[in-house]
């Protein structure tokens, strides 16, 4: 266990930050599953707020650092993709 002053706050920072990147990577990762569960299911209604919702997650991610900004745009490639799929 740290003694001096700022490093006791460093601790304590770093596990606040911690969760807040847990908390941003879990509700990114929901929003993807929920999506390939719509695509999965044949439910175009759901497939397209679904989408929507993984797309503005995979932003947030991106913009907090949590995700790198070529790995969010594959996805949303991907999403896009898997969506329009179905209208076929």
């Amino acid at each position: 266990m740290a003694n001096i002053k700022s490093a006791k706050k460093r601790i304590k920072v770093n596990e606040t930050k911690a969760a807040q990147n847990k908390a941003v990577k879990t509700y990114y990762k929901n929003a993807c599953k929920k999506l390939d569960a719509a695509v999965a299911s044949g439910d175009k209604s759901a497939a397209d707020a679904a989408y929507k919702v993984a797309v503005v997650a995979a932003d947030k991610a991106v913009a907090k650092g949590i995700i790198h900004k070529n790995k969010a745009a594959r996805k949303k490639s991907q999403f896009t993709k898997a969506v329009n799929e179905m209208a076929k």
